[in-house]
């Protein structure tokens, strides 16, 4: 057996996180003997972990946002934050196969030097029109990817600009930086590739007071999530893990 993928979560909702697990394991087969899975909100990162002994990071999403003023966050969120960040100079530094999502492009951008924030682009829960760019076409975590495609998007604050050396990989009207990669394997993205419409269903009904949206409208959302078309950003997934998992 190769080396396992190192899952970090980052919802102190339990079901939302525990229905995140399960996506993030089904969409791309993994079984569960293969990764490492460490919530954030209730587990502290091992003292000895080395990412470089995983096969890749998968990073989650989360309520929390790093742009907040530190007096804002919680102490679970500065946790939470605190601990994912601590891995991010080695990941980076090593070129260590990352890919974050949601959340986790905030963590990396502002990992990076980039400007994360609440200023523009933060895109309310529904779907994204998403257009790879040139160099998303080129991309081997894009390969099977239509060059339009829907996906599933709920977040506060939002990368500006795309942070320092990176290259930009997918783009959408409502949120220019919805994908970039840094070095050759360290990736990130806005919208959620583990998503489909029952689990942004769960996660609507778990997050209606959290300020993404006024709590009446959660029945309209599950309406149009259950409408919607969201099936190709999964194949990222799928392609991050065939491709680091030997």
């Amino acid at each position: 057996m190769g080396r396992p993928f190192l899952i970090l979560q980052l919802r102190p909702e339990i079901e939302a996180s525990d229905d995140e697990f399960a996506a993030i394991l089904r969409k791309p087969g993994l079984r569960e003997d293969e990764v490492l899975r460490l919530c954030l909100d209730r587990e502290t990162l091992p003292e000895t972990l080395d990412p470089a002994d995983f096969a890749g990071v998968i990073v989650g999403g989360g309520p929390g946002c790093v742009s907040d003023a530190p007096q804002d966050k919680t102490e679970i969120e500065a946790k939470i934050e605190a601990e994912v960040l601590s891995l991010m100079p080695e990941i980076t530094a090593r070129d260590i196969p990352f890919l974050g999502c949601c959340y986790g492009i905030g963590i990396l951008g502002h990992h990076l030097g980039g400007e994360v924030s609440k200023a523009r682009y933060g895109e309310p829960v529904g779907t994204a029109d998403c257009r790879l760019t040139d160099a998303g076409r080129a991309d081997p975590l894009l390969r099977g990817v239509p060059d339009r495609f829907a996906a599933f998007v709920g977040h506060k604050e939002a990368a500006q600009a795309l942070p320092p050396d990176c290259v930009h990989l997918v783009e959408a009207p409502s949120c220019p930086i919805q994908m970039f990669r840094h070095k050759q394997n360290v990736y990130a993205t806005q919208f959620h590739p583990e998503a489909d419409a029952a689990g942004f269903e769960t996660r609507i009904n778990i997050y209606k007071h959290k300020g993404y949206f006024r709590p009446e409208e959660a029945g309209a959302l599950i309406a149009m999530c259950r409408a919607a078309d969201v099936t190709a950003p999964e194949r990222i997934l799928r392609n991050f893990v065939t491709r680091y998992r030997g």
